[in-house]
């Protein structure tokens, strides 16, 4: 034993020593110690004298005693100074992982779980008591919807309200009241005046990749004020806004919308002119290379890049404000995140309960955005408040969100039930597949887009390549996942139990998960053999193919993926992963009307095993049960997201959207926005 551990009764061991070594080496402790403390007074009698002499000598140079105080003084400034900016509490920097969990740890083999209850039915039960309650709370009247708009924004709404609630019961919108989203995206906007939004306009119009759809006299036309740039995406997103105003644009006063014609988000504002914007120049009269500091030139050319512009919107005192260097060397070591094997990672069994936009803190884990590719986008962004129209914004982008063009158009690679022979749309896709038929497998095609490559070498890192090489690992990987199903023994008071099944023996049986093509080869590291190597490649197939499926897989691309609205129209389940933000976030409800996926993806078989219960070769050697109302709530899901598509994600709500939204910025962007208020007193 240790000479410092304690017995078991609490005593310190005795030294095995005779009485006369004992004494001895006392006496020598004694003069032992008495000569250390002769030693420690002269020598703390030279220290004394040493300092005496430095502040003899500071105290004859008085600029040198001068410095020392300033630097003393400075010191202290720079510690209260930062203890103020940074005055966060510790407690609130943790990684916003989603939390529902049926165990703190994966499941032991055949162990009896902490709770006999499965977390899915009561996430799939909680959204769908909220989704009904804020169905039900929907104004029923004009005046009714005017009272809430005040409650919720403290302001009148804009002029032509009424007439936009008109509009919306004609077309039986059911969410007149749900626009919080909406209001965010305009708000920063308030600061300025009308002339600034409108001066504003004009200079982010002539910006590279930016179309205006201008309303003059009841009419609308797309405006290319880009003169000295050609953009080989032909204004579809602008061309698609522009349909979309057509059956309101004549009530609309004169009013310029600024298109972003990519799918990438591209506002990008540090923090301290979020908020502080007094510190952000408010008046752009001298043209807009002085506001954004230079003349803008559309891609990165190695000057720069997303991730280093992105950082800046968190808070000074975020973990991606304080690294000195977030982009690491492309050959350097591999970073270390909430995703890698050598960290503390959730476990299988842990749940999203809403999509990734809402659960990951790229601020407070910032090395997570190595996962995403929007980081890496190749098209530079721009650092000051300027309205642009997107389809979609990840977090911390100031951009103005829209309804894509794919989900209000019709075509046949993004709209479900579209014949492009006969031009017309089916209420029922002709590839449609009776829910019994459907196989019963997790179901993804694409290419391999999904982010840029500035700067390079990241792309293996990518949401689409992560998926793909975890779904095309086969039975020579070493990679267990930890399964938790039904039990159906009888003599067995467990409900649910779990057990180690390797990685590609699941793969071969519920995963159907490949790309089709290969973009930017160049960029991949180790090119194309070993983008080969480890990832699944397929043959190209048309939307009705994913019909014959059950679940669908649906992840990000370059931006949102445009296939959802299309999917939730189908009999099919969407498994949906995104960092993005939509016009309808706040219509539409996770686990009620598509399962949320979190960005590691390492729940996904669990998913599988509640609803579909074990793969078919597992089910004859375990006593796993199907269970029959985890079935019907599958079902369920996609009877529900499909009655979604149909009642509040159709071209008319997409419409009441973009019509609420034109009345909103037309206040913006005039001189008297008190004329531009509706009162229903008048």
């Amino acid at each position: 034993m240790m000479p410092w551990l304690m017995m078991t009764n609490g005593t310190r061991p005795r030294p095995l020593t005779s009485p006369e070594s004992s004494t001895t080496t006392t006496r020598h402790r004694r003069t032992s110690t008495k000569d250390l403390e002769n030693e420690e007074k002269s020598s703390s009698s030279k220290s004394m004298q040493a300092t005496r002499r430095r502040w003899l000598s500071l105290s004859s140079s008085p600029r040198t005693a001068y410095s020392y105080i300033f630097f003393i003084l400075l010191f202290i400034l720079l510690i209260k100074t930062g203890i103020y900016v940074c005055n966060t509490d510790v407690s609130s920097i943790q990684l916003m992982l989603p939390k529902t969990s049926i165990v703190s740890s994966i499941f032991r083999e055949h162990q009896e779980p902490e709770s006999e209850e499965h977390p899915i039915p009561n996430l799939m039960d909680d959204a769908e008591r909220r989704f009904k309650e804020k169905v039900d709370r929907q104004s029923k009247t004009l005046k009714e919807a005017v009272a809430e708009y005040q409650r919720r924004y403290q302001r009148l709404p804009p002029k032509g309200f009424d007439d936009w609630w008109e509009f919306a019961k004609e077309n039986n919108v059911v969410m007149v009241d749900e626009y919080d989203g909406l209001m965010r995206d305009l708000e920063p906007f308030y600061q300025f005046s009308g002339e600034e939004i409108r001066r504003r306009t004009a200079q982010v119009g002539t910006l590279p990749s930016i179309n205006i759809v201008r309303v003059r006299r009841g009419k609308a036309r797309i405006v290319n004020l880009s003169q000295d740039f050609k953009d080989s995406e032909l204004s579809a997103r602008a061309q698609g806004f522009k349909n979309m105003l057509k059956k309101f644009v004549h009530k609309l006063p004169n009013v310029d919308f600024p298109i972003n014609t990519k799918a990438e988000g591209r506002v990008v504002i540090p923090w301290e002119h979020q908020k502080y914007p007094e510190l952000a120049p408010k008046d752009s009269d001298r043209g807009i290379q002085h506001i954004l500091g230079g003349p803008f030139i559309a891609d990165w050319r190695g000057d720069g890049n997303v991730w280093e512009e992105w950082r800046r919107t968190c808070e000074p005192c975020s973990i991606a404000r304080r690294l000195f260097s977030s982009i690491r060397d492309v050959f350097a070591e591999p970073p270390q995140t909430h995703f890698s094997s050598s960290s503390h990672r959730p476990p299988d069994f842990v749940f999203a309960n809403a999509t990734s936009f809402s659960t990951l803190d790229f601020c407070q884990n910032p090395h997570a955005h190595y996962t995403q590719g929007h980081f890496f986008s190749d098209w530079r962004t721009i650092g000051a408040l300027y309205p642009v129209f997107s389809p979609a914004k990840a977090k911390g982008f100031m951009d103005i969100k829209i309804p894509s063009h794919y989900y209000w158009g019709s075509t046949k690679g993004y709209t479900y039930g579209w014949d492009p022979v006969k031009g017309k749309l089916s209420e029922v896709d002709v590839h449609e597949v009776p829910w019994e038929d459907k196989i019963d497998k997790m179901f993804w095609r694409g290419a391999t887009t999904g982010g840029g490559s500035t700067p390079p070498g990241f792309a293996a890192q990518y949401q689409r390549h992560r998926l793909v090489r975890m779904a095309s690992k086969d039975k020579d990987s070493n990679e267990m996942k930890t399964i938790v199903y039904a039990n159906a023994s009888s003599d067995s008071r467990e409900k649910y139990v779990s057990r180690g099944v390797p990685i590609g023996d699941l793969n071969s049986e519920i995963m159907d998960v490949a790309f089709v093509k290969a973009t930017n080869l160049a960029t991949y590291p180790g090119g194309w053999k070993a983008l080969r190597k480890s990832h699944r490649f397929g043959d190209s197939v048309p939307l009705g193919r994913h019909w014959s499926y059950r679940y669908l897989l649906d992840v990000d691309g370059m931006g949102y993926s445009g296939r959802f609205m299309a999917f939730l129209a189908s009999d099919s389940v969407p498994v949906k992963n995104t960092v993005y933000e939509e016009f309808f976030s706040d219509w539409i409800e996770p686990w009620v009307h598509f399962i949320p996926l979190s960005t590691s993806y390492k729940e996904i078989y669990n998913i599988y095993a509640y609803y579909s219960g074990l793969p078919p070769s597992l089910r004859n050697s375990t006593t796993s049960l199907q269970s029959t109302d985890a079935g019907n709530r599958l079902k369920r899901i996609a009877t529900s997201g499909k009655r979604w598509k149909k009642t509040i994600g159709r071209p008319e709500d997409m419409e009441a959207y973009v019509y609420r939204l034109a009345l909103e910025y037309a206040r913006l962007f005039t001189n008297d926005r008190e004329a531009m208020t509706y009162d229903i007193k008048e």
